[in-house]
């Protein structure tokens, strides 16, 4: 969450995780969409702020901050069409029991409830699932209000569409997205312990593949994979009673945290028991309110072709990275064809790593990691902490020139401009 407790002009926020103090002279909290656009136009640094998820400086500024969550809360289901056009400012947990109860669902979810639909689409933020798109792949059209003050509408189809979803905030304020539903369903969730490393890397593809979701939690120790996290869609294959052993993992006697030492009651209900999905989907429950996070985050996607390869890179360095580690996670993400997300244009597998809160000790630590997996043309998570140079990420695009020119054209005055946009873009002025 945004440590919001005071508005005046020379209050300062922080991100979710306390390592982020936003340098933003104040933070705007516009009630209607012709206050943001008047805001729009009379600012000259603007940067839209969701909940605060970001590890690194995306949405920070030198100007001013504008938030959308305190614009109407508006959720429109066209049964119809299958979509749901939501207000951005809505986190997932306050949109998806709306949706469960007309019957609807969204495809996939992230593993917190608490992020803001607009925040989540914007950094590519994602779930899991061998055939899930992360979250902005159901995006079907957005409507924002440009640097000029003018509300623009983009709908998938147009030239612009597919550089417009993941766009980190740097072609204006999006105030709705339209989203792809599905029908509502229902999942049973399990947790498995102890699988051993030859039987992932000899059969990755079929471990990866044999539920709706499945995550890997490891500490990156060497040997088994401390936890796997199994959610079935129920009357799918599998579902019912788990079997006590799979894959040579042991199912786990009780709930349990990924990290561990914690305690299992913020997360999602185990043990088989049928949820709906938005209920299972995530990691931690939405009645649990993270007030902040003591833990830095980084995150790399490559070619799912390329997972066990890359998952051998980093097991051959572990000793110099697990020191730092909470927890790492390693899930599937399908492709997509938004210009800026992780996965697009490849099935991917992405390798996440939850640190210890210490910056100085794990910027470091992050050079090993992507130096082992540049072979594998990793990409990081925009919204977490990697150190990938500007000119790499740009040969790891194939649309990054486009995405400048769509800037360029959104916003030739630079007004939603950063330094972290103008670190990894070249931009005109």
């Amino acid at each position: 969450m945004i440590d919001q407790s005071a508005h005046a002009p020379s209050a300062r926020q922080t991100n979710w995780a306390g390592n982020i103090t936003f340098g933003a002279k104040r933070l705007h909290t516009p009630a209607t969409v012709a206050e943001l656009q008047d805001i729009v136009t009379a600012g000259t640094a603007l940067r839209a702020l969701g909940t605060g998820h970001s590890f690194n400086t995306v949405a920070d500024t030198t100007g001013d901050l504008i938030s959308v969550a305190g614009m109407p809360r508006s959720i429109e289901i066209d049964r119809d069409a299958g979509t749901a056009t939501v207000s951005a400012g809505l986190r997932f947990g306050e949109l998806t029991g709306a949706l469960h109860r007309s019957g609807f669902a969204l495809h996939n979810l992230g593993s917190l409830p608490h992020i803001s639909v607009a925040g989540a689409c914007a950094t590519g933020t994602h779930g899991s699932g061998v055939g899930n798109r992360a979250l902005a792949g159901a995006v079907r059209a957005l409507e924002l209000v440009a640097a000029d003050g003018s509300l623009a509408s983009l709908e998938r189809g147009d030239a612009d569409f597919a550089g417009a979803v993941v766009s980190l905030g740097a072609l204006g304020v999006v105030t709705r997205l339209t989203l792809d539903l599905v029908p509502a369903f229902e999942i049973q969730q399990w947790v498995y312990e102890g699988l051993p490393q030859e039987q992932l890397l000899g059969r990755f593809d079929e471990v990866m593949s044999e539920a709706y979701s499945v995550s890997l939690f490891t500490g990156w120790h060497g040997g088994a994979i401390d936890q796997v996290w199994i959610k079935r869609q129920v009357g799918g294959s599998g579902t019912g009673d788990a079997p006590r052993t799979w894959h040579g993992a042991e199912l786990a006697g009780g709930p349990r945290h990924p990290v561990p030492g914690m305690a299992a009651g913020h997360c999602t209900q185990q043990q088989g028991v049928p949820g709906p999905w938005h209920a299972r989907l995530p990691h931690f429950r939405l009645e649990f309110t993270p007030s902040n996070g003591d833990e830095l985050q980084s995150e790399y996607f490559v070619d799912r072709h390329d997972a066990v390869a890359a998952y051998e890179a980093l097991d051959r360095v572990r000793d110099r990275f697990s020191h730092l580690l909470q927890i790492g996670e390693i899930r599937s993400v399908a492709r997509d064809d938004l210009w800026l997300s992780p996965a697009e244009g490849r099935d991917s597998v992405a390798f996440h790593f939850t640190w210890v809160p210490d910056t100085a000790a794990v910027t470091p630590v992050l050079g090993i990691i992507e130096e082992v997996l540049a072979p594998y043309r990793a990409r990081p998570h925009w919204g977490k902490v990697f150190t990938t140079p500007p000119g790499t990420l740009r040969e790891l695009y194939s649309c990054y020139a486009d995405f400048e020119r769509l800037v360029d054209r959104f916003d030739p005055a630079g007004r939603f401009r950063n330094d972290f946009l103008a670190h990894h873009f070249a931009l005109g002025t």
